[in-house]
């Protein structure tokens, strides 16, 4: 029996697994699909001489993160790539909003847009430079984030206090005209939040379009060398390396829950692996409570709150295999790894009011990655292995577009809505359909089948918005891994702080657990673990 089960073998539970092998944990890995990853995989289904990412691409929050850095994953074969830029966003006009490398470029490029937004955009990355790292160590920790938030609260009076307090939750629309005389700085902020599910007009979508610009400012928006598969390759290596178990092809069906404790799990199969110390669970927050285990073991609050709890936006994607580099009648976005193709900050609240009512978007605001030009292993030279995703409702009442989806998403209606995204790419790029030689559709049912965390293809766990965030994720008077079971832990996307590859959910779990067992255990033998591992660590010195 191992110490700990890790129900989910995506980049949460993978990291959790690690933290606590570390820890001198057995740990047991359980992933129902026949390999590991979740959203973080990398194929060649789309053509043989392309790799393709099945779910997540670009990775600036993993670049950011202080969980993943401290894994030292470089050591198990992970290599970041960039593209030349960061970002790009063709403007209505013929113009590009560009988000460099470098920040005096970033400025010089909105600069040539409309003088003077240059050092607008520098005044918001001196900003981040005060107060950026406090805020990404208070994100990355269980709230409250007592230490990090001392320091960021400490920060953000130096830098102003209620007025930096202010612009952080602004509506990205609104925080965008009070910095920017021009379309371009604006439609970088606002870009940026919709990579949650925040339309320009939220309340909190102005602090998460800065957050994410200047992430991508000093981070970039790197790429794994090879494929996102890389990243989860490099995860699985270092906790079998430890003496971790993975097992795959294994879903878990039920938490065992015996005496108000979590004891172990039960398989598809019938079988029962315990658990000593813990189960952690890198699952949706309504599954986890719902369907393995059950409401005879939840206050009834709990089960009331789940009634509320929301999705983020669904998800469509296609794939491609191109003879060629994207045609952009901008020609700086050749350069960019990622491309947000929508008619400005305009574009944007059309698309996400469209997406509120229920509607599939006639002109879906669509995140392009180029991933050749990120990384030019994916495909042979003067190729590119792209995919662009957008949104679309959970339940689709009609379609903006006239065509009839309804939201079944037929074969029929995925290739429909296939040509779609593609005809808005050609707006952008003419001539780009001329250059597909192979395609893959991956409808909301299909990104669901390939991971069944994306519900629908909801990649961030639940909503981003400020009534799902910090304390109130997943549910009220949440905020920290621990569940109303003791021994089990929520450890995904669905808990605080939420989607993006970065680990923080799975870390902040391990911890929780192993504090936890620190503090059941009787001291003499805690002294005598804390003995034989320093003995152990003298041995391996």
């Amino acid at each position: 029996m191992p110490d700990a089960v890790v129900i989910g073998g995506g980049p949460n539970g993978l990291v959790a697994a690690n933290l606590l092998v570390d820890a001198g944990w057995s740990v047991e890995v359980l992933e129902e699909q026949e390999s590991p990853g979740g959203a973080v995989r990398s194929d060649r289904g789309v053509h043989p001489d392309y790799v393709s990412d099945v779910g997540s691409a670009f990775y600036p929050l993993a670049a950011a993160s202080p969980v993943l850095a401290g894994l030292g994953l470089e050591r198990y074969g992970l290599r970041w790539s960039h593209a030349p830029r960061v970002l790009a966003h063709p403007l209505p006009d013929g113009g590009c909003a560009v988000l460099e490398r470098r920040p005096e470029d970033t400025a010089a490029a909105l600069d040539a847009l409309t003088p003077g937004d240059g050092e607008a955009w520098l005044g918001l990355h001196r900003t981040w430079r005060r107060v950026g790292p406090d805020l990404v160590g208070a994100l990355f920790t269980p709230f409250p984030p007592v230490r990090a938030g001392l320091r960021l609260a400490r920060q953000v009076k130096a830098g102003g206090g209620l007025r930096l307090a202010r612009s952080l939750v602004l509506p990205v629309r609104r925080l965008g005209e009070e910095e920017f005389r021009g379309e371009g700085g604006r439609v970088l902020l606002a870009g940026n939040a919709l990579h949650a599910d925040l339309a320009p007009e939220a309340a909190g979508s102005g602090g998460y379009g800065w957050l994410m610009s200047m992430l991508g400012q000093t981070y970039g928006f790197p790429v794994p060398a090879g494929g996102a598969q890389a990243l989860t390759t490099a995860l699985v290596r270092r906790f079998t390396e430890r003496g971790g178990v993975l097992r795959c092809g294994s879903r878990v069906e039920r938490v065992l829950v015996r005496g108000g404790r979590a004891a172990g799990v039960r398989t598809a199969d019938g079988a029962t692996v315990g658990a000593r110390r813990a189960v952690l669970a890198d699952v949706p927050a309504p599954t986890l409570y719902r369907d393995l285990v059950g409401a005879e073991h939840l206050p009834g609050r709990v089960l009331a709150d789940l009634e509320r709890f929301q999705w983020d936006f669904a998800t469509f994607k296609v794939d491609w295999a191109l003879d060629g580099r994207v045609p952009w009648t901008a020609g700086a976005a050749t350069g960019a790894g990622t491309v947000h193709l929508a008619d400005g900050v305009d574009g944007l609240t059309r698309f996400a009011a469209q997406l509120a009512t229920g509607a599939v978007p006639d002109r879906p605001f669509l995140l392009f990655g180029q991933m050749t030009t990120a990384d030019p292993s994916r495909s042979p030279a003067g190729t590119e292995s792209c995919w662009a995703y957008t949104h679309v409702p959970h339940v689709v009442k009609r379609d903006a577009g006239d065509e009839g989806l309804d939201g079944r998403w037929t074969t029929a209606q995925a290739e429909t809505m296939a040509d779609r995204v593609e005809r808005e790419v050609e707006r952008w790029a003419p001539g780009f359909r001329a250059l597909i030689r192979a395609r893959r559709i991956l409808a909301p049912p299909t990104l669901q089948a390939l991971d069944a965390n994306l519900r629908n293809g909801a990649i961030n766990g639940g909503t981003a918005a400020m009534h799902q965030e910090l304390v109130f994720r997943p549910l009220p008077g949440s905020g920290r891994p621990e569940t109303a079971v003791n021994g089990l832990y929520l450890a995904s996307a669905s808990a605080h702080p939420g989607g993006g590859v970065h680990g923080a959910p799975g870390a902040n779990a391990a911890r929780a657990a192993v504090r936890a067992h620190v503090a059941r255990t009787p001291l003499s033998a805690l002294q005598r673990h804390l003995t034989r591992r320093d003995r152990e660590g003298r041995r391996a010195g």
